[in-house]
This record gives C-alpha cells, structure tokens and sequence, in this order.
C-alpha cells in the first residue's frame, strides 16, 4: 500500500511500488503555488497521489516537473488536465519518439524481441495496465535547457540537468529551503543498454554535479529519502568502484580483488553489483572504440 508523507516544511511525497514500477511522487507546496515532481506510470497513479494530498488539506498542483522520460515517470501526465508541464528540452525530444508507438502486449513483445524495449519495462507495463491499455503521451508545456528556477512563494524549485548513464536528460529538483535534493533515477545504471552498466566519466561527472548541492535528504525515485550520511556512502562506493575499474581496465574479478583488498572485508552485495556494472560499462566502451 502506498503512503504519504511530509519531510520538513514543504515537501510531500508518496511511497514506490515495484511491482508496477511505479516511482516515488513528489510535492512542493508553496505560499502561492505548488508543483508536483514527476508524473507517475499511469493517471490512476497520478491521480491517486493529487487525492491523498487533498486529505491532507493540500492544493491542486500549479506544476508538474518531469526528471527524465522514461514511462514510468510521464505515463500519468494525460490525467494531470490542465497542470502546466515542464520538462528539459532533451526530454521533450525523447517523449515525441513514444507519440506513434502501441502499447499492447503484442507491441510490447516485439519491441523487446527487437531489442527496442526491455523485459522489465514491458512486464511492469503489463502489471500497472492490466486490463485496459489507453496510454496516451502528453507532452510538455513548456521546456528549458541546463537551469530553471521556480519561485513557489516562500519557497524555490531548482530544476537542473545532470545527465547520467540512466537517462541522458536526467533533472534534479533541488528545494534549499529543505535542504532537499530529488534525485529522480539519475545514479541508477543503464539498463537499456545491455548488459545494465555504468561508465567511468558519466558517473563521475554526474557526483560531481550532484555533490555541489548543499543538501541533507536525497529522494531516490525507486527507493526513498535517504540522508546526507547515506548518500556519501552511495557515492564513496560508486566513486571508488570508477577508479579500481580504470585501474583493472574492466577486469571484473581484478576489480573485486582490488576492492575487497582495500575494503578489509568481503564485498557486499551492492558493491559487487555495482562493480559488475561498470565492467560492463568499460567492456562495452571498449567494443565501440
């Protein structure tokens, strides 16, 4: 059953579901307006999330701001009505490639046997939809390039391209009032590109830019809020696991050798996923050089 719930003073959001590959929803409430963060995997989703906030004596949302344009996050855009939409420019660009496309377990399939689309995808597609499948792609009112700033009255919206291996037209929505930092899916790996990877300078681009925010709750789309403390945690591991794959020069068990020697211990299992990830990554670098 998916929840709600409040993070300081402005800031609302609704738990993930795995299942149906539904991601975290977000709310930024101001004096004045509001705007929602991403738009869910359905309008049942999109919908559901605007209704629970109304139990909270919350407001319609004024916005709606897309991190990135994977179904999951857009899906439920067509049952937002009039809600002003806003999306990076690349983002918008990736929408309009999903304009003639069905959406039909047969389409699915094909698309998956051509490689186009994943299994994953296409199973949480079926799950979310199981019955009538009237997917309609909405795309953006408006979009901007690298920086956008939204003054919600009281409190401050920053949209931010920063890219990643996930979705090259990943945004951030940084609120400093809260301190908070909604990260969306851009420290996940690529899953489109099998085998799912991570590179090098993507990533360390990517934490460079993310750690630049003065924050101290980090919102992972598929995941949870998670603290300051965790989040250099997260990046430490996918800093130090960039380097030892440059040094092995992507030689996975070099790479796990190397890490646990200067870990002192065994790895665990989300280090050694992640260094599996940007073996591939390398391997993969390597193959189109």
């Amino acid at each position: 059953m998916q929840e709600i719930h409040r993070i300081g003073r402005h800031f609302w959001y609704m738990t993930p579901v795995s299942e149906t590959d539904r991601p975290i929803l977000g709310m930024v409430v101001g004096k004045s307006r509001t705007l929602m963060i991403d738009a869910g995997n359905s309008e049942a989703h999109a919908q559901l999330f605007i209704r629970e906030l109304e139990k909270q004596g919350m407001p319609q949302p004024s916005f709606v701001a897309l991190t990135h344009w994977h179904w999951d996050h857009i899906f439920g855009l067509s049952g937002l009505g009039d809600i002003v939409s806003i999306s990076s420019a690349l983002t918008k660009i990736e929408m309009e490639k999903l304009l003639p496309l069905s959406w039909s377990d047969e389409a699915l399939a094909e698309r998956v046997a051509a490689g186009t689309e994943i299994e994953f995808c296409a199973t949480a597609i079926g799950h979310e939809f199981p019955n009538e499948r009237n997917i309609e792609i909405v795309l953006p009112s408006l979009t901007f390039e690298g920086r956008l700033e939204i003054d919600l009255g009281g409190v401050t919206c920053v949209l931010q391209q920063v890219g990643g291996d996930h979705a090259a037209d990943s945004v951030v929505v940084y609120v400093p009032q809260e301190k908070l930092l909604f990260l969306g899916d851009c420290m996940y790996q690529d899953i489109f590109s099998p085998p799912a990877n991570y590179t090098v300078k993507r990533t360390l681009d990517l934490l460079d830019t993310l750690e630049a925010f003065e924050a101290d709750t980090y919102v992972i789309s598929h995941w949870k809020p998670i603290s300051k403390e965790e989040f250099r945690r997260e990046v430490s591991i996918m800093r130090h696991a960039a380097r030892i794959t440059e040094e092995c020069q992507g030689r996975l068990e070099a790479m796990k050798q190397a890490y646990q020697q200067c870990a002192g211990r065994e790895l665990e299992e989300d280090e050694e996923e992640i260094l599996e990830y940007f073996a591939n990554g390398y391997a993969r670098g390597q193959a189109q050089n």
